[in-house]
């Protein structure tokens, strides 16, 4: 199923179908996954999980690789843009749209990368923080 609303929509979709058809949302690859990490970050102690927190929160404020690619990479560009005109455009070749549509493609394929990791350890951060949360609410009762 397509659809362009992202992948929350996605899910939303398929979980309406699959209620639709009376089948069990246990079933669901999105649910199965789902449980699968939260068995997983339920197995460990709170002192590891809060470690494995700290460092999602790293992952999702972005300090990473690519974003120091996307935003250096038109710098470098721009410094040796001389160089790069003349041989871009050196006896009307079209080098230039070969160049211009793999750098542009290599700076989307940057970006969805760095923003779906994003939501990754966000996912991630979520589920490790209500963990953490439940068992206060153990620990308080």
């Amino acid at each position: 199923m397509f659809s362009l609303r992202g992948d929350a929509h996605k899910v939303f979709l398929r979980l309406k179908n699959t209620i639709d058809d009376g089948q069990s949302i246990h079933q669901m690859k999105e649910y199965r996954e789902i449980q699968a990490i939260q068995d997983l970050y339920r197995s460990l102690d709170s002192s590891t999980l809060q470690l494995i927190y700290y460092r999602m929160i790293k992952e999702n404020s972005g300090t990473g690789i690519i974003p120091i690619l996307v935003s250096s990479a038109p710098w470098l560009l721009l410094l040796f843009s001389k160089q790069l005109s003349e041989f871009l455009f050196n006896g009307g070749s079209r080098l230039w749209a070969v160049f211009s549509i793999v750098y542009l493609a290599l700076m989307a394929l940057s970006v969805i990368i760095h923003f779906r990791e994003k939501a990754w350890a966000a996912f991630h951060m979520e589920i490790i923080q209500a963990i953490l949360t439940e068992r206060q609410k153990k620990i308080r009762h």
